[in-house]
């Protein structure tokens, strides 16, 4: 490898971990703002998870255009791209803060779709590009894992801000009007425009990393054998099976803390308030930034099917054992806030649902990888089918909320959807991820 090309591809590199924490950030925005949405519609979860689905649904609609866009153009034309397009989502998010009522949700629903494009757009390049660029296997996984980390600090500080912002602003509200009513207590309503804020910031990020991206040059990934005619990735077992593997893959992930946050904020003795909970559910993006360091270490030296099968098994009987055990059984567990730790009374149940964070941090870098390897000239196509799959993170957790709204605000038997996706993924692991075509390699 020359000087040049090696220089070229650790700029790449840069930019493409750059790149996989916006998607962090902007992502993680959605469930927790979501229990502003909730105060105005009689405390729905589903009403909660609306901007996530209208996030992630943008996937299945963008999925295989942002595949044929990166063939197209290349990888640098399609995160510029992106990054426009992101732009323009979060300002229509901000301009939902302006209205009150349905007009205010629906214009906050659009603007999360039109971003999640962007999001679609993004994971199609930074993926297959950092597998690319370290070789595809252990290097390829160790690249995803690294890249997956900052996606988790990012994703990390987000529902941090939100909640913050939240149980500010509901603090300083609460205490405005009980002064001008006259009142001992009163009940605050919050509005989007309370956490704008946490949008200058992910518009101040799109627009820096944006500039640079332009600014630089970013070299596109070779395939191996430029003469191969690429061939449908559906013709291959361990793709199709990863394919489903991603959609379940995305909703536990995203599902076991969102449900966790409303579950907290609404416990029959000691409610969280916004604030706190937020906390604890940024403390199981922390442990993915834990999960995620650690296993770009370890996915270079642990091929991607025992790691999936060992962290898949720890994660059932994390969640198992939350479902099992009372709520009323009370801990004290250190919370991620405002940069330090504190300690944080909760029910074990969130312990064990947080610490599963470690197990799902490893899972997507994993799962991507056995699926695509040995694909060729179909990863791109690939990739844009992965995509499409993400709407899995919408999909699930809608679902699971759903659950809950049906049985009464029953949080624990919702998670039988999370429990079940985790025992497909062992499967995956394996039986699923095997290459019933000897010739295309998948370890």
């Amino acid at each position: 490898m020359t000087q040049k090309k090696q220089n070229g591809n650790i700029v790449a590199i840069i930019m493409m971990i750059a790149l996989f924490g916006m998607i962090g950030f902007v992502t993680n925005i959605a469930a927790p703002a979501g229990t502003i949405w909730m105060s105005k519609y009689e405390g729905s979860n589903a009403i909660g998870m609306l901007g996530n689905l209208m996030n992630f649904l943008a996937y299945l609609v963008m999925g295989i255009p942002a595949g044929l866009l990166l063939q197209k153009i290349g990888y640098k034309k399609t995160a510029l791209t992106a990054i426009v397009v992101g732009f323009c989502g979060l300002s229509i998010q901000f301009i939902s803060g302006k209205f009150t009522g349905d007009t205010g949700l629906a214009t906050y629903l659009l603007g999360a779709f039109v971003a999640g494009f962007s999001m679609c757009m993004l994971n199609t390049v930074v993926n297959p590009m950092l597998n690319e660029i370290g070789g595809g296997g252990k290097k390829g996984g160790m690249l995803l894992q690294i890249g997956g980390s900052l996606n988790s600090l990012l994703g990390t500080i987000a529902p941090v801000f939100v909640g913050a912002l939240i149980g500010k602003v509901v603090t300083e509200k609460m205490y405005a009007e009980c002064i001008e009513k006259g009142l001992d207590a009163c009940a605050p309503v919050t509005v989007f425009s309370d956490i704008n804020m946490v949008l200058y910031i992910a518009m101040a990020i799109f627009a820096v990393v944006g500039i640079v991206l332009a600014l630089v040059a970013i070299p596109e990934p070779e395939v191996e054998n430029k003469t191969a005619v690429a061939k449908s990735p559906w013709k291959y077992r361990h793709f199709v099976l990863g394919s489903i593997g991603i959609f379940i893959y995305v909703g536990i992930e995203v599902g076991i803390p969102g449900t966790m946050k409303f579950f907290l904020e609404n416990l029959k003795e000691g409610a969280l308030d916004p604030s706190e909970a937020g906390t604890v559910a940024a403390t199981y993006w922390f442990l993915m930034l834990i999960g995620r360091l650690a296993g770009a270490g370890i996915a270079a030296k642990v091929s991607s099917k025992n790691l999936l099968t060992t962290v898949s098994s720890i994660a059932i009987i994390l969640v198992g054992a939350a479902m099992l055990l009372p709520s009323s059984i009370m801990v004290s567990m250190p919370v991620f806030s405002d940069f330090h730790f504190s300690l944080q009374i909760v029910p074990i149940s969130a312990l064990l649902f947080v610490l599963a964070g470690l197990c799902t941090s490893v899972m997507w870098g994993g799962i991507f990888n056995l699926a695509v390897e040995g694909l060729g000239a179909s990863v791109k196509q690939a990739s844009g089918i992965f995509m499409m799959m993400v709407v899995g993170g919408g999909i699930l957790p809608l679902l699971q909320n759903g659950i809950v709204d049906i049985t009464g605000k029953n949080y624990m038997i919702s998670y039988l959807l999370p429990l079940a996706g985790l025992a497909y993924l062992l499967f995956y692991a394996l039986i699923g991820s095997k290459n019933v075509n000897k010739n295309i390699p998948v370890e």
